[in-house]
């Protein structure tokens, strides 16, 4: 029996189940948190299947997440999505139900759950769902897929980064023929606030690059206050960067509350940097990760070693 297999016969064993997902989410996460439920709520409508953590205020557009009483924990199925591992599971009360399912795409670094379906190999935790649902013949109902699609489209770049592969396409082609409204999903998803657009033009005017092509750009708290962004709408302009055709590897590092601490957001378009991430307290993709600093001296040691990175895939 598969795995995938054994997760839809655990799902059938429970009347109440929660889903979970990362904190700071993004469309994946919201994707294949909310499109699961949605999957779920369709295959079996007895059951009660909630959804939680934040509701974050700039993906409103995709879902809002439900208030779930502690009470509602007890003899329940809890399945997190996205979520490499568990510092990063919002709402922690993930550990209070009575089995517990990891559904994920990031290296498995951390093994949680009773039971675990983790597939490196696929652009993102939502195109698994879809997997998921085909595999099992199970309806996809036209918002799960609305929801799926916008996932597989955020954590692929709109199909541009090295994760997407054949199994990709043919997830986003079977979900595009189901009858959501596409046009308005791509205007959605295309569209940028104008705060974030000045943003946009304060990272290129202030963007520090190296002859490598290693970049960097600092986030304060006061330019924050100054567009009246919160922190988690600054990760629209995670892949502002890499549009620079001389920009290999970026950092951008977005100071947080306490004045002292950064949230650091890393790509690269072909060295891996998520070993760097590893190493200040992250993690992640490949070509895809984030971490933590807790001072402007981290900061730099963070920078340097990116440029090591990019340095050494230069001699190659």
């Amino acid at each position: 029996m598969s795995v995938l297999k054994e997760i839809f016969h655990k799902i059938k064993e429970y009347d109440r189940i929660v889903i979970h997902r990362h904190q700071r989410p993004d469309p994946d996460a919201i994707g294949s948190q909310v499109g699961l439920a949605r999957i779920l709520q369709e295959r079996f409508p007895e059951k009660e299947v909630r959804v939680v953590g934040a509701t974050e205020p700039s993906l409103r557009w995709m879902a809002e997440m439900d208030v779930v009483a502690d009470a509602f924990y007890q003899g329940a199925l809890v399945i997190v999505t996205d979520t490499a591992n568990q510092p990063r599971i919002d709402d922690d009360r993930y550990q209070q139900g009575d089995f517990l399912i990891k559904i994920d795409h990031h290296p498995n670094d951390d093994p949680y759950g009773d039971l675990r379906f983790v597939q490196t190999t696929a652009s993102s935790c939502s195109e698994i769902i879809t997997q998921f649902a085909r595999e099992l013949d199970l309806v996809i109902p036209n918002e799960a897929a609305r929801l799926l699609y916008a996932g597989m489209v955020g954590d692929t770049g709109r199909f541009l980064y090295p994760s997407t592969t054949t199994q990709t396409f043919e997830a986003a082609a079977y979900l595009r023929s189901l009858d959501f409204d596409f046009a308005g999903l791509s205007r959605q998803m295309d569209s940028m606030d104008i705060r974030i657009a000045k943003l946009t033009g304060y990272v290129y005017d202030h963007m520090e690059v190296d002859e490598n092509g290693t970049a960097r750009v600092v986030i304060t708290r006061d330019l924050m206050e100054s567009y009246q962004l919160t922190e988690a709408e600054t990760s629209a302009i995670v892949a502002a960067p890499g549009r620079i055709d001389t920009v290999r590897v970026w950092a951008i590092f977005v100071e947080q509350e306490d004045g002292r601490s950064y949230r650091v957001r890393i790509r690269s378009k072909f060295a891996p940097i998520n070993q760097v991430a590893k190493r200040h307290d992250g993690g992640g993709h490949p070509l895809a990760s984030g971490a933590n600093s807790f001072s402007v001296q981290e900061n730099e040691l963070i920078y340097q070693e990116l440029q090591e990175v990019a340095a050494h895939a230069c001699q190659q």
